[in-house]
């Protein structure tokens, strides 16, 4: 069963940082692309960063470039994602996904099979 954890969700003001992580499981790890998309109310869900299967490719939704920093360690099965300069507009629920094959380059739509239950990251303005 695949299972995907995210953790590291809270609050902090504008301007500061906050590291999420997502714990993945039941699942071949490098066989998946596997990506972080956001939901804040009311607005549709958000791709945030993606990586490849096999670690080489990276993608950065626009309005997170340069501030977002996504990692994966394969041997423990975890990505993460470092927020930097964060803004009251990031707030929102953020959620680990996966999908099957992607090897060199990953998706930000609907091609993702499993998900995490979310974390909520508040920004204070």
């Amino acid at each position: 069963e695949v299972q995907l954890v995210e953790s590291g969700g809270g609050l902090v003001q504008a301007g500061g940082s906050l590291r999420l992580s997502c714990a993945a499981s039941g699942f071949t790890f490098n066989d998946y692309a596997i990506a972080w998309f956001r939901q804040a109310p009311g607005k549709e869900r958000e791709g945030v960063s993606c990586l490849s299967s096999s670690g080489t490719g990276a993608f950065y939704g626009h309005s997170v470039q340069g501030r977002f920093t996504m990692s994966s360690d394969s041997p423990r099965k975890t990505v993460s994602l470092q927020m930097n300069n964060l803004k009251p507009e990031d707030t929102a629920v953020y959620y680990c996904t996966v999908a099957v094959g992607y090897y060199y380059n990953c998706p930000l739509g609907t091609e993702y099979d499993y998900w995490g239950q979310g974390t909520q990251v508040t920004v204070t303005s």
